[in-house]
């Protein structure tokens, strides 16, 4: 655990060094769940609820950070075939994405969600793949709140999928995501 804070402490220190963060908010108490479950299949879900992100107000850009032992299924042995077959987590210890928000203006942001477009890089399981998709974004008392889906392809990663389950799984994985950025 100790080296898992200590690694994102570094990568932290460096993304706002390279990137000058002047306005950043940020959170470490991020979700990320994703569902690859199909009809009459046991359901293969998880939750990841300690994913730390930042934003720099001023220009939009944004990164995301998870620990990939941080998922948690609601049974130990999908939670330890995640890790140890497709995974490989003591490999891959992390998701990262690195990105920005298209058109963020933090001073038009209201407690009505407002849709932006974000690209940038996702990079899991050692592959990385550029991705556009839409975050609703809002101002709540609790701070600024970005929330959003999209489907990634375990192919698309180098994730595979053994023939003898694949029907088990779905061919795209949906992701969501919502932080609470202070």
């Amino acid at each position: 655990m100790k080296k898992s804070v200590f690694i994102f402490s570094a990568l932290f220190t460096l993304f706002v060094s390279i990137n000058g963060f002047a306005q950043k908010i940020v959170t470490k108490t991020g979700t990320i769940k994703f569902q690859a479950s199909v009809p009459s299949y046991e359901e293969v879900a998880a939750e990841n609820k300690s994913v730390s992100a930042i934003l720099e107000q001023s220009t939009g850009d944004f990164a995301a950070l998870a620990l990939i032992k941080g998922f948690r299924f609601k049974t130990a042995l999908m939670e330890e075939h995640f890790n140890e077959n497709y995974m490989e987590s003591e490999k891959y210890s992390k998701a990262t994405f690195k990105g920005k928000i298209e058109g963020f203006d933090i001073s038009k942001l209201t407690n009505t969600a407002k849709n932006f477009v974000v690209k940038g890089d996702l990079t899991i399981h050692g592959k990385t793949k550029n991705i556009i998709t839409t975050v609703k974004a809002l101002k709540t008392a609790n701070g600024i709140v970005l929330e959003g889906t999209f489907d990634v392809k375990p192919e698309d990663f180098a994730i595979e999928i053994p023939k003898i389950v694949s029907n088990k799984i779905a061919d795209k994985i949906k992701i969501s995501y919502n932080f609470t950025l202070k």
